[in-house]
């Protein structure tokens, strides 16, 4: 069963004012003050939630709680923002009335944090599916871009909403969001060029610099250092509990979840990035012949950037700063600006170029979030717009803004009076007519179309000649002296000239939440709000795509004389068409108070508070509804709650719930005059009679409890007892059976051991009879064994004297026919003894010699020379035979193990050791390393392919030779290839042919006996490859180069052998001169390797180190 809860029940303090006693500022505000303490933010006015800033998180705000507060009654649980966005949201999808939610208060109060739980109160209660949670997603995202382009943060609020933002969310007939539009009023554009201390520009522009990557701000041509930026303050850039970075990566996400393209998000911080560019712009003055001064930019590299963002010609941008056109009819005027017009001119520009760019934002959301149906809809509007503001130093935005505030009064006052007579009349009460105050005159004094305050601005704005704020303040002396809600120093009214409190520059309007002090200064100048003609085309001239449409009025073809509305006069019509919208629908309000002014939580400023009741009219409205009857309730919930203060309603009514509450009330005697009968509802006049009800519910409670509770611990004494009982008799029972097989135990114990006694001594009865027995037969057993012993000891000693008497006569015999033998053949025997015994000998010594061969036979290597030692001098022959039989059968096994590739190099190498052992010293290091011919790789390596190519045959070597200079002797790197038919020489890097010789050309090679590396390649007289003369060479591998010449020159049966000559003097042909190579020893300047020297035109020395 459901629990029924009241608004009243656990009431902390009192939770709707209109119930409070006795009613004063005083209650009123001790009574908000000890709700805020227990954590209770939210209070009644009635049907008007009152907001406290609790500068924390609380959890009430939980899916939990939004599940709680789902299709209840308003009044049913206790005071809540999501009870008021339930009652809204609930009208508008059953009852089809169209709702506004009104949400004020001052800076720093949480208008727009109330404004984020409604819209996501009923973004949970709405429907769902896809199409459903994408509108919802997009109306939700829709706020953080807002707030980082138009809200800042200010001393009382690190996140104030620096513009009024009205949002119609349009639904379907089921309750489902279908989109919305957004309607903003009076962007504080000021802020972007000037900010007061200790506040910021907009989030905006910390949040790129900040959370921008590094690639980003290089094509913005931007710098993360905020103090290289003019338009940004320095003393309140950081924020503490603000993070910029990742407020950047939240709004970029937003962006893209409304429906932003890439270029269009590029397009934004561009503009952005120009704003803040264009602030760092400085001018200086420059005298002119004519005697005026003008303005020159000091430095155009922010300007130069600026245009680059732009796209705008550099030169177009700088003379809108230095002249300006003035157009009459068919004449133009150019003049000069002076460095103050320049300044005013960049700062006009920034504030229209920022202030239309939000405009724009703006739009472009309501693009993407605007309904895709065009079905009827119904809509609910939530209203977040400054609350009425009073600073030390108030000027035309606080005049504009507290103008707002008071329409939004007037208008709530109406509303509100007239539900309260709407619902007098539906429930058939008679209505009376409620004194209030006004404000009518107020918003007469400052709207009036011909003598209110913006309408003599705009005169004043509008009128040729010398315009000032003192003229200005003139008129308005001059106009609305006489009325009783102006004041002025210098009016008419004589009792305002001695008040020292109201400075000659001010004015003071006595608005519905108090006086206010407006200095005249700027009036004029916001008012215009005038960008000059020559900047708004050099911005359309730009080639940026965003700033057309952002100035549209710069096309030459459009040119409009026409004077642009004022400020003033936008925000009054801005104004007048929101009241006609709000008042076409059903009113719901949320009035936020700010506890303090540290933004800290647990602290309650009396006096703060008391200030924000008066000017926010809250005492105003608890007169209102007090006025008629202060409390109403449907009957059902009426009766529910009070029916056990009288007999015939307790427990149950059986009758109309509106019977029931007659019988309840006339029982308790309350007096007719302090309630009233409606069609629905009771009301009641007075809270006394309320808290009376109450007292007596509460008084019946807990006479009820007390009987509740008499007849549990009956009952539970009751149960007890027969728990008792219940428990006393099993633990008998339990006893009884334990006794019993306590007994059954012993007694079957006792006869156990009965038992085994008697089965112990028939046992050892037995045992004995059995033990007799046994003996007994092993007696008799024992008797027969001995006994067939001895007869077979006998037995057996009789056969062993038989056998030996056979054995003697067997031995006998043998020995007489060997005699016999012996006798008869010993004359052959001694002539074949002796040749027989030295075959045998001969025999046993030759098997042992291979055997001991075979244990000591050699590696299978070809290059082992051990032999086993020879054991007897007449095998010497055989000894050497079999050495040499075996080595010739181990080389043919070797030989056999190779490859045709293996053959071929070890030919190669027979051919260089017939070639050069014992000749040259650069021999046996060769020996060791195998001849592989390619060592650049010619075939893989892609530098060589064209070479490679050139070849006509297969390469059979490449290597990387030094040929030597004829000049100086110093080497080159060449690439030396090696084919049958010739020997190529190109460049290393290159790949270049140098040369080409075929050796049909080459006559003879010439080495040194040293171990350098250098040959001379020697070339037949009159080829002509012989025209430069021949090639002196080197390299590490010279036995391989010279033995694959050398062979190639052998294998070839059409040209002759190539001759080697080794010898330390040589001859080289080079071109017309022939030069003498001589090799020495010693030891060269450069270490260890060798070194070549021209000594003179006809010696070339080269030094070898000393082996």
């Amino acid at each position: 069963m459901e629990v029924k809860t009241s608004l009243l029940d656990n009431m902390i303090g009192v939770g709707d004012m209109v119930l409070i006693e006795p009613l004063s500022e005083d209650t009123f505000i001790e009574n908000l003050k000890k709700r805020f303490d227990h954590n209770e933010i939210y209070t009644y006015i009635g049907s008007v939630v009152i907001s406290m800033n609790p500068y924390k998180s609380l959890p009430i705000y939980t899916a939990e709680k939004v599940e709680e507060y789902r299709n209840r009654n308003f009044y049913e649980l206790s005071p809540h923002i999501y009870a008021l966005a339930d009652e809204a949201y609930r009208s508008l999808r059953d009852q089809d009335k169209d709702q506004c939610i009104l949400i004020t208060g001052e800076s720093g109060a949480g208008k727009t944090e109330a404004s984020k739980f409604v819209m996501s109160y009923v973004a949970a209660v709405c429907g769902k599916g896809q199409e459903v949670n994408k509108v919802k997603e997009q109306l939700l995202q829709s706020n953080p871009v807002l707030e980082a382009f138009g809200n800042a943060k200010t001393v009382r609020n690190d996140n104030s909403s620096r513009f009024g933002k009205y949002m119609d969310v349009e639904f379907d007939f089921k309750g489902d969001p279908l989109g919305g539009v957004i309607s903003n009023y009076l962007l504080e554009k000021s802020r972007v060029v000037k900010q007061p201390r200790g506040e910021r520009n907009f989030h905006i522009f910390y949040q790129l610099l900040s959370g921008a990557s590094d690639d980003t701000l290089k094509k913005l041509k931007l710098d993360r250092d905020f103090s290289k930026y003019n338009y940004l303050s320095l003393d309140s850039a950081t924020v503490n509990g603000l993070d910029d970075a990742a407020s950047f990566r939240t709004v970029r996400n937003a962006m893209q979840i409304v429906g932003f393209m890439e270029d269009e998000v590029q397009s934004v911080l561009e503009l952005v990035a120009a704003v803040l560019k264009l602030g760092n712009i400085e001018f200086k003055p420059e005298s002119r012949c004519n005697g005026f001064d003008e303005s020159r930019i000091k430095d155009k590299n922010d300007l130069k950037e600026m245009c680059e963002l732009l796209g705008i010609e550099q030169s177009v941008l700088e003379r809108a700063f230095s002249f300006r056109t003035v157009e009459a009819k068919m004449e133009k005027v150019s003049t000069t600006l002076n460095v103050a017009q320049a300044y005013y001119a960049r700062d006009a520009l920034a504030k229209n170029l920022y202030s239309r760019l939000f405009s724009w934002l703006v739009n472009r959301i309501n693009e993407s979030i605007k309904a895709q149906t065009k079905t009827s809809k119904k809509v609910m509007g939530v209203l977040d717009i400054y609350g009425f503001e009073i600073f030390e130093d108030n000027s035309f935005e606080q005049f504009i803004i507290n103008y707002c505030n008071e329409k939004l009064q007037q208008i709530f006052i109406e509303l509100t009076l007239r539900e309260e007579q709407e619902e007098y009349v539906r429930e058939g009460i008679e209505w009376t007519n409620i004194e209030y105050f006004n404000n009518a005159i107020i918003c007469d004094l400052i709207e009036n179309n011909k003598n209110g305050i913006l309408a003599m601005l705009d005169e004043e704005c509008l009128r040729p000649g010398t315009v000032t704020d003192e003229t200005f303040l003139d008129k308005l002396n001059t106009v609305c002296a006489e009325h009783q809600h102006f004041e002025s120093r210098q009016s008419k009214n004589s009792k305002f000239l001695t008040d020292h409190s109201l400075p000659h520059n001010c004015f003071r309007i006595q608005h519905y939440a108090g006086k206010v002090l407006y200095r005249v200064e700027g009036f004029v100048d916001k008012n215009n709000d005038l960008l000059y003609r020559d900047l708004s085309q050099a911005m359309y001239k730009a080639n940026h795509s965003l700033i057309k449409i952002l100035f549209p009025e710069g096309n030459p073809a459009k040119v409009n004389l026409k004077r642009p509305p004022t400020a003033g006069f936008q925000f009054r019509a801005s104004v007048g068409t929101l009241m006609k919208n709000l008042l076409t629908k059903n009113p719901n309000y949320i009035r936020c108070v700010k506890p303090n002014d540290k933004k800290a939580a647990h602290i309650f400023t009396d006096s703060l508070v008391c200030h924000q009741v008066r000017y926010l009219g809250l005492m105003e409205n608890v007169r209102v509804r007090r006025a008629g009857y202060a409390f109403r309730q449907a009957y059902e919930p009426c009766l529910e709650r009070y029916k056990m203060l009288c007999k015939q309603t307790w427990p149950h009514w059986k009758g109309p719930a509106r019977e029931g509450v007659e019988v309840l009330l006339k029982n308790l005697q309350v007096p007719a005059e302090e309630f009233a009968y409606g069609r629905s509802k009771i009301f009641i006049r007075n809270p006394r009679t309320l808290f009376f009800l109450e007292e007596k519910r509460r008084q019946c409670l807990e006479d009820l409890a007390t009987l509740i509770q008499k007849i549990y611990r009956g009952w539970k004494c009751r149960i007890h007892f027969l728990l008792l009982k219940k428990s006393q008799v099993v633990v008998a029972a339990w006893y009884r059976r334990f006794a019993q097989q306590k007994k059954y135990q012993n007694i079957r114990s006792s006869a156990l051991v009965v038992q085994s006694f008697i089965r112990g001594w028939k046992a050892r009865k037995l045992l004995r009879e059995l033990k007799h027995k046994k003996r007994c037969e092993e007696a008799v057993t024992t008797i027969s064994a001995y006994w067939h012993g001895t007869q077979a000891r006998r037995e057996l000693k009789c056969l062993k004297e038989e056998a030996r008497r056979k054995h003697a006569v067997a031995v006998i015999w043998a020995y007489w026919l060997g005699l016999k033998v012996r006798r008869e053949y010993r004359k052959f025997f001694r002539a074949n003894a002796g040749k027989k015994i030295y075959d045998f000998t001969i025999q046993r010594i030759m098997q042992k010699y291979f055997m001991g061969l075979k244990k000591t036979m050699p590696s299978m290597s070809p290059v082992d020379k051990s032999w086993p030692a020879r054991p007897y001098g007449f095998l010497d022959r055989t000894h050497q035979e079999l050495r040499r039989i075996f080595h010739l059968w181990r080389c043919k096994k070797y030989r056999s193990q190779f490859t045709e590739e293996k053959k071929a190099t070890y030919e190669e190498k027979l051919a260089a050791s017939e070639l050069f052992k014992d000749k040259k010293a650069l021999y046996p290091s060769s020996v060791g390393q195998p001849f592989k011919g390619d060592y650049v790789e010619i075939t893989k390596n892609p530098k060589y392919q064209k070479l490679n190519s050139l070849a006509e045959d297969k390469v059979l070597l490449a290597d990387v030779v030094s040929k030597i200079n004829r000049a100086n002797g110093k080497g080159a790197p060449r690439i030396f290839l090696l084919t049958k038919k010739s020997l190529v020489l190109a460049d290393q890097k290159t790949g270049q042919v140098k040369a080409s010789v075929p050796l049909l050309d080459l006559s003879s090679v010439s080495v040194s006996t040293q171990s350098d590396g250098f040959f001379a390649l020697k070339l037949k007289e009159g080829s002509t490859s012989a025209a430069k003369g021949d090639f002196l060479l080197s390299s590490d591998r010279l036995i391989e180069i010279i033995t694959k010449l050398h062979r190639i020159g052998a294998a070839s049966a059409d040209r002759n052998q190539i001759n080697i000559d080794i010898s330390d003097e040589f001859l080289v042909q080079f071109k017309q001169d022939k030069v003498c190579v001589k090799f020495i020893q010693g030891t060269p300047k450069n270490g260890n390797g060798v070194a070549c020297k021209r000594k003179n035109n006809r010696l070339l020395e080269v030094s070898v180190p000393s082996p």
